[in-house]
Parts: structure tokens; C-alpha cells; sequence
């Protein structure tokens, strides 16, 4: 099926949503948009790092470069017999399209794609140039999808002005929720060693369990900072813990976990490993590490793009956007470095990642509705 002109939001949803597109495979996605793009007079470019695809879509050679950003890659769907709709087969009912990637992201895609039909309707030839940045890596390691695309557009001496990606960032209503900026995230994986030997002889062991548990502790309890007014307080949390050998009469000779920070930009990587290191320094003195840093923190404070999206919001939701940091990462952390003036934009996000995921058709209309009066006012 393929993306005729005139087609409303939950059609082209629904022609996206039936490509079986778990990450990282595209299942063809982004040539159904490219296919439409280039007849609305967009240079699409695709760009494979690896087993990911991209699409790097431009039309226009003049005025600053608004980008759309998203994804058409969606997680697996768990047992689709506990589906209430086959998931790959999208079907309206009840005053929703269900469907797998209906609202995390395919629906914004849609939309999206909807408004720039209709925008260039009306707008020939705009004051914009505009691009789609789609990849087909965001919901896996991210490592060969936008991340990748910068970097060979930094390469070029591409830069993108502004930037609206359509993550599922609303609560209750579309708009309710705008995300303009993201914590950082720092993830640390860690292996305690001791001395394996017998419980009933602790003297001739070296337990790792409590050494761990006490740095765990310790770092779990410390008051990292207190955020500031777009950021909440940076967060530890602890994911994994796994010891033991299987025997309730054995010490352990390791003892592992995981765990990652949701930091502020009054944090740094570098200064939250150094703490790390220090405190199990003190308590476990034999220990390993393994780092990765997912994202640093990014924020848009001000500009044009804030101002068009919150006008955008209140003349066609009819609500005052809460603009908010708040949530996990997105491909966002890869764009807004580069000075890039970006906001997270897109449907409720209730049923993103869960069974029987949905978009409100409504949902739908009105975000496509909000992203062209984005453009309409940016081209000003």
C-alpha cells in the first residue's frame, strides 16, 4: 500500500503500521515515505550504518532548515494472541487506530507527513527549508541511526535551526506535555570480587555481597544535587544485583550489578564516575567497571520554535502547553548539541511499548494540525 496525496493521518498510520518493522528493520518504511516525500518535491537520501536504515529528506535550498525527526522501528510485541487487534494488522475501533507503533511513533510520522502535504499546499514555495530525519535504530542501541546521520551531516556542514520530534510526549491530551530538553543518562555495570569458601568459615573468605551492598547504599542515599527550574534532581537507581553460586552454603567469589543515573546539567559523567569510583574504593576495594554513556543532558530555553509551539498548542488544542524535561532519552540527545532549537512534540503515551498499543484518531487530526501551524508561524 502506498502514501497517496490527499490521505488523511490515520491512513497513512495504518499503511506504516502494517510493515512488521521491530528494530532495526525498516520493513521498508522509510522508501513509502521517500516515495511520497519526492513527489512533494523532496531530495531523499538514503543512508545505511550497519543493519540500520536512515532517510535524510530536504526540500528547499534557502531559509533556516526545520527538521522533523522520528523513527519507524517499534518493539517486539509480546504474544500477539494477548492482542485485541493482530498488531501488525491496524484496525479503527472505538474511536482509535490499534496497531504496534500507532502512537511510539508511526502516528507521529503520519501526522507529520500529513502536515507537510498541506502546509506546501498552501505554501509552495516557504521561507523554510524543510527535512525529515527518520531512522530505524531509536528503539534499539542507537548507535548507527541519528547519532550516525549528524555526524555525516556535521561532516557536510549541515545544520538544522529547528527540530520537532515526534516522540509520544503528551499525557492526557496532545500538547498537554512538551518535551524541551532531556536528563542525561549514565549507565554503570560493576563486578565485586572476594574469595569463594564455606558460610561456616567466613574467616577463610571474602564476602562481596555486603561490600557491594555498601556502596550501593551509600550512593543510593546521596543527595546528588537539587535539580534546578527545568530539571528535576539527578536520580541513581539500581537495575540489577545478581550473587551466588546456587548453594545456601557457599561465599560467593563475585557479586554484580547494575545501575544508571537520570542526571541534570549540573552533573557530568566524568564527576559521577569519580564519585562512583571513590566510594568503591572504600567499601570494595577489587572491583570492575563498565560505562556507557547513553546521552548527555540538552535543553531549548527560549527561541522561535518554543514560542511557535506553544501558540500552536493553545490556538489548535486549546490547552496551555506544560513544557517539561521529564521521561527517558530520545534521539533528541543527539541533535540538540549541535545548537539545534528542538522540541519532543507528539501523541498520548499511555499505551506506547504495551499490548493493544493505540492512537486516538482525534489524536491524530490535531497533531497534524499543530505541526503545520509550527510551520506556518517559523516560516514567517
Amino acid at each position: 500500500m502506498s502514501i497517496t496525496p490527499g490521505m488523511r493521518p490515520n491512513e497513512i498510520a495504518k499503511a506504516l503500521i502494517r510493515r512488521r518493522s521491530v528494530t532495526p528493520d525498516d520493513a521498508g518504511c522509510q522508501a513509502l515515505m521517500a516515495e511520497h516525500l519526492t513527489a512533494l518535491g523532496f531530495d531523499c537520501e538514503h543512508l545505511r550504518f550497519g543493519e540500520v536504515d536512515n532517510l535524510w529528506a530536504v526540500r528547499g535550498d534557502s531559509g533556516p532548515l526545520f527538521c522533523f525527526a522520528g523513527h519507524t522501528d517499534v518493539v517486539p510485541t509480546g504474544p500477539e494472541q494477548n492482542w485485541t487487534h493482530p498488531p501488525f494488522d491496524p484496525v479503527e475501533a472505538d474511536g482509535w487506530l490499534w496497531g504496534r507503533g500507532a502512537a511510539d511513533m508511526k502516528g507521529g510520522l503520519a501526522a507529520m507527513i500529513s502536515a507537510v502535504e498541506t502546509f506546501l499546499a498552501e505554501h509552495p514555495e516557504p521561507g523554510l527549508r524543510l527535512a525529515f530525519l527518520i531512522t530505524s535504530d531509536e528503539e534499539g542501541p542507537a548507535q548507527d541511526g541519528t547519532r550516525k546521520v549528524m555526524e555525516t551531516l556535521g561532516e557536510r556542514g549541515v545544520t538544522i535551526d529547528y527540530c520537532v520530534v515526534g516522540e509520544p510526549s503528551s499525557r492526557d491530551r496532545v500538547g498537554d506535555v512538551v518535551r524541551h530538553g532531556r536528563r542525561g543518562s549514565l549507565s554503570g555495570q560493576v563486578t565485586v570480587t572476594g574469595v569463594q569458601g564455606h558460610v561456616a568459615y567466613p574467616q577463610n573468605a571474602d564476602n562481596p555481597i555486603p561490600r557491594l551492598a555498601a556502596a550501593l547504599t551509600e550512593l543510593s542515599q546521596r543527595q546528588w544535587d537539587e535539580g534546578d527550574e527545568d530539571f528535576p534532581p539527578t536520580s541513581f537507581q539500581i537495575s540489577n544485583f545478581n550473587a551466588g553460586t546456587g548453594a545456601n552454603n557457599v561465599i560467593p567469589a563475585t557479586a554484580e550489578a547494575w545501575f544508571n543515573f537520570r542526571y541534570s546539567p549540573r552533573q557530568t559523567p566524568e564527576g559521577l564516575q569519580a564519585v562512583v569510583e571513590e566510594v568503591f574504593g572504600r567499601h570494595a576495594p577489587r572491583h570492575e567497571f563498565f560505562w556507557r554513556d547513553s546521552g548527555r543532558p540538552f535543553i531549548t530555553r527560549g527561541g522561535r520554535l518554543l514560542e511557535a509551539v506553544r501558540n500552536a498548542v493553545r490556538e489548535t488544542a486549546g490547552i496551555e502547553p506544560e513544557f517539561s524535561t521529564s521521561g527517558g532519552t530520545s534521539d533528541g540527545r543527539f541533535i540538540a548539541p549541535t545548537g539545534t532549537e528542538l522540541v519532543e512534540l507528539g501523541p498520548t503515551n499511555a499505551s506506547i511499548h504495551a499490548v493493544d498499543e493505540r492512537i486516538g484518531l482525534d489524536e491524530l487530526e490535531l497533531l497534524s494540525r499543530c505541526y503545520e501551524d509550527i510551520l506556518k508561524a517559523l516560516q514567517d
